[in-house]
């Protein structure tokens, strides 16, 4: 691993920001933490930088522990979540700052500031100062700055949070971009599910300074280790007394269950493509309709029991108030800190992905 935290413990006072932390980041991946606000996700970010001191465990880069080497020595590039830039310089000496801490030469700075600039796209803006670009603008700056000096490690504390969400989401493809360009093993903070589904190699999550999980974003999608991963990611209801729908009237764990929306499937009885299935659904009615761009979220009530499901706006149009049957065919099962997957029992041999 070419960055490893080893059994890391970090206390505010009564608050564990980190309770034994343990992970590890292969070099050249681009790996989110994400979690809910006061996780501890930015402390790790900070004791990884040296910007904290952890009370107990390791922080190990490239096979070497850092615990006393100072913040300036680690060979990091930091960008903030503010971006920090200088107001009274430049782009062009904001990039260039790292450059001359290091006593590079004049010649030298200009060649890898100016390479920079090409990078992020901001040619003819090198004279401007920071209160003359935008959001997205300083936040390349800062990106640029970060990696001017050639650092082993990028970290980045929430990069898009103070960006508008329309150029929010065009940054994340360009830093994406960026990274795999520059082929620098980088970690970004965010409480910002999206976000990290759609930038990370792998994802980190964070709860109460504990880690819950480390995986791929499809890998924690799909199997949640813990009842708060499986809570936390994706849109999801939490179902008490679920062993009263069919086909699960048998749970063996727990009778506590998350459905998310893929999890359910709504249908007229008239429907000939799943009049098999009717047996082994529910009756339900619709409650509510919300247009979510490319498709339609429906709130349904089902055994007194609020689901919600996605529906194409392929399909034909429904209502308000209109009768469904709704097929619930798997659910996440909680049992205290675990999650296990459990689908209905009465629809063994059925292909549900397939209708």
């Amino acid at each position: 691993m070419y960055i490893e935290m080893k059994h890391v413990n970090k206390n505010f006072g009564d608050y564990e920001a980190a309770k034994d932390v343990n992970f590890g980041v292969e070099q050249g991946k681009l790996v989110a933490l994400l979690g809910p606000s006061g996780s501890g996700k930015t402390t790790i970010l900070r004791m990884i930088a040296g910007l904290e001191q952890q009370d107990s465990g390791d922080v190990v880069i490239e096979g070497n522990v850092v615990n006393d080497v100072p913040a300036g020595e680690r060979g990091i590039g930091f960008v903030f979540q503010n971006y920090a830039l200088f107001r009274y310089m430049t782009v062009y000496e904001n990039i260039a700052f790292g450059l001359r801490v290091q006593k590079k030469g004049k010649k030298e700075i200009h060649k890898r500031v100016m390479e920079l600039v090409s990078l992020v796209g901001l040619e003819g803006l090198e004279k401007r100062y920071p209160d003359q670009l935008s959001g997205g603008q300083r936040q390349r700056v800062a990106f640029a700055r970060a990696i001017a000096p050639n650092p082993q490690l990028l970290l980045l504390d929430e990069p898009f949070a103070a960006i508008d969400a329309k150029v929010r989401k065009e940054l994340r493809s360009w830093l994406k971009q960026m990274i795999a360009k520059v082929g620098i093993t980088s970690i970004f903070v965010t409480h910002d599910q999206e976000e990290a589904v759609e930038v990370a190699d792998e994802i980190i999550i964070v709860n109460e300074g504990k880690l819950e999980q480390m995986g791929t974003p499809i890998e924690i999608y799909k199997k949640p280790k813990t009842s708060f991963v499986a809570q936390f990611i994706g849109t999801s209801s939490v179902i008490e007394d679920f062993c009263g729908f069919k086909g699960f009237e048998k749970v063996p764990r727990g009778s506590q269950a998350i459905l998310r929306p893929e999890f359910v499937e709504a249908f007229k009885s008239d429907n000939e493509k799943f009049k098999s299935l009717i047996p082994a659904a529910e009756e339900g009615v619709i409650q509510k309709i919300s247009f979510r761009g490319s498709y339609l979220e429906l709130t349904l009530l089902v055994n007194g029991i609020q689901l919600t499901t996605n529906r194409s706006l392929e399909r034909r149009p429904v209502e308000v108030g209109e009768n469904m049957c709704v097929l619930v065919y798997r659910a996440y099962i909680l049992e205290e800190d675990d999650a296990h997957i459990y689908k209905n029992q009465q629809l063994k041999g059925v292909d549900i992905e397939s209708l």
